[in-house]
């Protein structure tokens, strides 16, 4: 499959389309998911076009980990979950239903999920004051 410059998070990535952005260098952005399964539902993504795993550099994965490994840190700190899910879907048959590369990092309570796709956009209030929450514990890193 080729990289698709129109997908949602191209678009974010270059300031065509909203999200609450918690965090951002020069390999990786991340913010919340529109449609959280749990609170605090965030995603990494990598500034490289890259669909999947299987398309994007080693350089720039590695930099995706290392954004994933401090954010599941800040998440943890942040909502004081029972656990942590990280989760990264490869193609349609995975589950994959944007075409860039992202990783899930779900606060959990209460055990398993059973699904990672969201059923609703969640208020515009409710994000925000989960990006606050989370932006705080990112403040206290530097």
């Amino acid at each position: 499959m080729a990289y698709d410059d129109q997908n949602i998070f191209a678009k974010i990535l270059r300031g065509e389309a909203p999200a609450h952005v918690l965090d951002e260098d020069e390999h990786t952005l991340t913010f919340l998911d529109i449609m959280p399964i749990r609170d605090g539902h965030t995603l990494v993504i990598p500034k490289e076009p890259a669909v999947d795993m299987f398309d994007i550099s080693p350089d720039s994965l590695g930099h995706v980990m290392k954004q994933v490994h401090k954010m599941a840190g800040v998440l943890d700190r942040a909502f004081n979950p029972d656990g942590v899910m990280i989760a990264q879907l490869n193609r349609a048959g995975a589950g994959q239903s944007v075409f860039h590369l992202h990783v899930h990092l779900l606060p959990s309570w209460g055990g398993l999920i059973e699904s990672l796709h969201g059923r609703g956009v969640a208020p515009q209030e409710k994000l925000a004051e989960h990006a606050r929450l989370i932006k705080a514990e990112l403040a206290k890193l530097t």
